[in-house]
């Protein structure tokens, strides 16, 4: 019997969800290891494509609370945690039970097969909430079933955890829009600096991993933006400015990036060409793209001042998620079009 409180399937995905737009080309997931007596253990999600899966740190977090060994959390490659999982695990987690938002993988690619670290580890009960829709990692739930684990749906997260790994299996076929944009509780978008820190790194961070960013002439004018990622260390991606005007001060910092092309154009349909597009913009951008977003992304930051708003009352957003972001409010969203 699961103790009160949110479910473990819950937990993993709200966890998941924290690092959604950080993961290109792999999907968040989140994965929660629970005991015999229905206590959530560990929790651990994927951060950064290359880097281990959810699974995998959430078996490394689980293997030191119930040891009480701390050596295994000095490791950080996949490899070496699954190796020394499997090497000192002694059966302590058979009574486990794994709630993981997506399918084990299968295969071996820059990190090892969670499914066969599963097996390895003589987990018993794995509760899934959606089918990898990749071939290539697909098929662990049919490798751990062979092997006696008895894995189930959880048919009552379904609609959570499609909503996570949408980004996953809307890129594999076509491009990924997001429209981020920050605002001040008054609603104001302009005069300044708006978002805290942490939320700044965090963007940063998505456009580390983001093909392509798209930003508004006026906004390339007025707020003469750089567009990296450097505080994340982080690689440049190419810039689209979306202007019907084609002359620009070329000293404005975003043209003078080393590695990166930047696109003057008066059409989006150069976002074709990319996978995962990153939208930073205000109420003109909003009204010029809502017919290619696929999800918003708006940081809320705890103070007023400016004087430019979005003013269309008309369009309806369904939350996918929120959470906070140093002293903002982050919220992941929809945008209801019937």
């Amino acid at each position: 019997m699961l103790l009160h409180g949110p479910s473990p399937m819950q937990v993993a995905i709200d966890s998941a969800w924290e690092f959604q737009g950080l993961t290109f080309p792999n999907p968040a997931v989140g994965c929660s290891v629970v005991d015999a007596n229905g206590v959530i253990v560990s929790v651990g999600v994927h951060e950064k494509a290359g880097e281990p899966h959810a699974e995998v740190h959430a078996l490394q977090m689980a293997y030191s609370v119930l040891t009480d060994d701390t050596a295994v959390l000095a490791l950080s490659e996949s490899s070496a945690i699954h190796d020394f999982l499997i090497r000192n695990h002694n059966g302590i987690f058979t009574d486990c039970t794994l709630y993981v938002t997506l399918e084990p993988c299968v295969h071996h690619g820059k990190t090892p097969s969670c499914a066969l670290l599963i097996n390895s580890l003589g987990i018993k009960k794995v509760v899934v909430a959606q089918h990898d829709p990749n071939a290539e990692a697909a098929g662990g739930i049919e490798i751990l079933k062979s092997s006696g684990c008895e894995v189930t749906i959880a048919d009552e997260c379904a609609q959570r955890s499609y909503d996570l790994l949408k980004p996953f299996m809307t890129w594999q076929k076509k491009s990924y829009v997001t429209f981020k944009w920050a605002q001040r509780l008054d609603g104001t978008v302009d005069g300044g600096t708006i978002s805290s820190h942490t939320s700044r790194v965090h963007v940063h961070a998505m456009r580390d991993v983001s093909d392509l960013i798209v930003i508004g002439g006026e906004t390339v004018r007025a707020d003469r933006p750089t567009l990296d990622a450097r505080l994340v260390d982080g690689k440049v991606c190419d810039v689209l400015v979306y202007s019907r005007q084609k002359t620009f001060d070329r000293s404005i910092p975003l043209f003078n990036v080393e590695g990166r092309n930047v696109y003057v154009d008066s059409s989006l349909d150069r976002i074709n060409g990319y996978r995962n597009i990153l939208i930073e913009g205000g109420p003109a951008m909003f009204e010029a793209t809502k017919k290619i977003v696929d999800s918003y992304l708006c940081f809320v930051a705890p103070k007023s001042g400016g004087t430019i708003r979005f003013t269309n009352t008309k369009d309806d957003f369904r939350i996918l998620h929120s959470q906070t972001s140093g002293n903002d409010m982050l919220m992941w969203m929809e945008l209801n079009k019937t």
